[in-house]
């Protein structure tokens, strides 16, 4: 069984680990891992325990957790933060209107991934304003605004970690510390540097959510949850398959303390992200070659695929340059259409049409730019692009 045998074209992937074009290749010791746990039955409540264990120990959280995806990950996180050991609470999720449900998020972080955050029950309540979008102002959202919505009905707090966030995660961190609340931190893009990995783990959030994809090289529907043991543990709970009797269900104590539950939750709002056991694998095996590897040997990788690209077009009239934020980053070609009198969206157009379509980052199109991202592209793939990339140019 191919692509080819179901009739759906492969591609050319210049945009990156986007979820929509398959995300970035899997490593070999992942796909090695997959295959090797296809062959036995385990304990998935075991195989979670072990996975929390070895991710504590990869990370310096007190435990972790291997998700179907970011996106799932702060989903059972909030849900962990909105019912913690109650099972009852468990049981009412997504409807949480009988206890504290509201989630801070300052309004400057918010996308539609935030939705993974809702549907777990959570109400977001945004605290400051998009001044600069809005070209009203140069103030950011600032540590006061989410003081001033913390009331009886406030869960915890949720912060997009990106350079460029504001304000500051730790001055929210000692916020969250003050009034005993909760952090969830989506980083799911946040890898390279690869230090971030443990750094973030341990900076004081009390959740990180990672993708288990993109440049780790897990599985591409996989993500990671570090942080606290107990709100591990209610994500888990939150996700496990339940249909056992009360009388024998033991779970490993190393990731849920049974002595906290009044009664064996039911299946969870988590139920449908359940994550095989060759998941659970494959992402481990991927995650411990990633922090072991050198973490300029991928900017080099990446730079030698563009600097292959740029001598092949360099004679084609356009101006090149490159996004690179140094050796703990992926680099990125980018290639000003506007100079050469072109429509940045019809390039991007005529690529994806060719006979082999080619996808290119399209986040710079309003600004006339094609950005070549090259963390997904195989040697086999410079070719066929340079020959597109030539004939969309120079058309």
């Amino acid at each position: 069984m191919n692509y080819d045998s179901i009739n759906t074209p492969t591609i050319i992937n210049a945009c990156g680990t986007v979820t929509r074009l398959g995300g970035a290749p899997i490593r070999q010791s992942a796909l090695d891992a997959y295959r090797s746990a296809s062959d036995y039955s385990v304990s998935i409540e075991q195989l979670h325990a072990s996975a929390s264990t070895r991710l504590a120990e990869l990370s310096g959280a007190q435990a972790g957790l291997i998700t179907s995806g970011a996106a799932a990950a702060l989903t059972l996180g909030t849900a962990a933060i909105l019912a913690g050991y109650d099972a009852a609470k468990m049981d009412a999720l997504p409807h949480a209107d009988e206890f504290a449900n509201e989630m801070i998020i300052a309004r400057e972080h918010r996308s539609g991934y935030d939705h993974a955050i809702r549907a777990a029950g959570a109400r977001l309540v945004e605290v400051g304003l998009n001044e600069q979008i809005s070209g009203a102002g140069v103030r950011r959202v600032e540590t006061w605004e989410y003081e001033a919505a913390i009331n009886e009905n406030t869960a915890g707090i949720v912060y997009v970690i990106q350079n460029s966030s504001r304000p500051a995660l730790s001055e929210i961190i000692t916020l969250a510390k003050q009034h005993d609340l909760p952090i969830i931190a989506d980083a799911a893009g946040e890898l390279p540097p690869h230090d971030n990995f443990k750094k973030l783990a341990t900076c004081g959030v009390d959740l990180v959510a990672f993708s288990g994809g993109k440049v780790i090289g897990g599985p591409q529907a996989t993500g990671i949850l570090l942080g606290d043991k107990d709100l591990i543990a209610s994500s888990a709970l939150q996700m496990l398959d339940m249909d056992d009797h009360p009388q024998l269900w033991d779970p490993p104590a190393s990731l849920i303390n049974k002595s906290k539950l009044t009664g064996m939750p039911r299946h969870g709002l988590g139920r449908g992200m359940k994550v095989a056991k060759e998941e659970v694998l494959a992402v481990l095996a991927a995650l411990e070659e990633f922090l072991n590897e050198n973490p300029e040997d991928l900017h080099s990788n990446c730079m030698d695929i563009l600097r292959q690209i740029e001598s092949s077009i360099s004679d084609c009239g356009i101006i090149l340059s490159y996004q690179d934020n140094g050796p703990a980053s992926i680099p990125r070609l980018l290639i000003d259409v506007a100079e050469a009198g072109m429509d940045a969206f019809d390039v991007c157009r005529n690529l994806r049409n060719q006979s082999t379509p080619i996808y290119i980052n399209h986040g710079l199109l309003d600004d006339g730019l094609l950005m070549i991202h090259p963390v997904a592209l195989r040697q086999r793939d410079i070719e066929p692009l340079v020959a597109g990339l030539r004939s969309a140019l120079v058309s």
